[in-house]
């Protein structure tokens, strides 16, 4: 059982490989563009959103931080949301471009977030990213990625059919996967959340009181 899905799997990926490819890439030119916004913007804008983090940094280090629960919660439900649109644009071909969006705009956050605190806080700050950012995302990145192609498959998969004039196979089939893949991705998800809740969260919490 275990070698049929394994196989079932590599063979998916060898089929896919290029569609794979493409959101990879897609999701690393928005980490770029992210950095390179962060480079673009003048000494005083920089200044005006370093003044918010650093009242966030200051509330922390008074004890004014969120409950874990609150950020599990918040975190998982973000997820499932941005997982649910994924889904719902894969059911309908005219929702693939807004997929790709999606996905470039979620690598120009990480992009932007990531350059913005070491850009400011020097190697403070890529100790702090690497603590506070980086701990859900080695999941959570991958995770969107896997949702933005399987969105994108079953697209092309449904829009094959729509102008195949041979008689194929119901789509029952290809969607019932789509469903089964989507799940897990949720269930996964919901470890990504609970790694953001209680280890990059008192990571953070111990950087900043650390640094004010």
């Amino acid at each position: 059982m275990y070698r049929k899905r394994r196989t079932l799997v590599l063979n998916h990926l060898k089929e896919n490989a290029a569609i794979y490819l493409f959101m990879v890439i897609l999701f690393l030119t928005g980490v770029i563009f992210g950095a390179i916004i962060v480079n673009s913007m003048n000494f005083v804008q920089k200044q005006d959103l370093f003044f918010y983090l650093e009242r966030f940094f200051g509330q922390i280090s008074n004890q004014q931080q969120i409950a874990s629960t609150d950020i599990l919660k918040s975190s998982f439900l973000y997820h499932v949301k941005y997982l649910l649109l994924l889904f719902v644009l894969g059911l309908s071909v005219i929702g693939l471009p807004i997929v790709w969006i999606l996905l470039f705009l979620k690598g120009l956050v990480v992009g932007f977030s990531v350059g913005f605190i070491v850009n400011q806080l020097g190697l403070k700050g890529l100790l702090l990213a690497s603590l506070s950012i980086a701990p859900q995302n080695f999941l959570i990145i991958p995770i969107y990625i896997t949702a933005g192609s399987l969105s994108m498959i079953f697209s092309l998969t449904l829009l094959n059919k729509l102008f195949s004039r041979r008689v194929s196979r119901p789509v029952f089939q290809p969607f019932g996967r789509y469903v089964t893949m989507f799940s897990l991705l949720l269930a996964t998800a919901f470890i990504a959340a609970l790694l953001e809740a209680f280890v990059a969260n008192e990571a953070m919490e111990a950087v900043i009181k650390s640094l004010y």
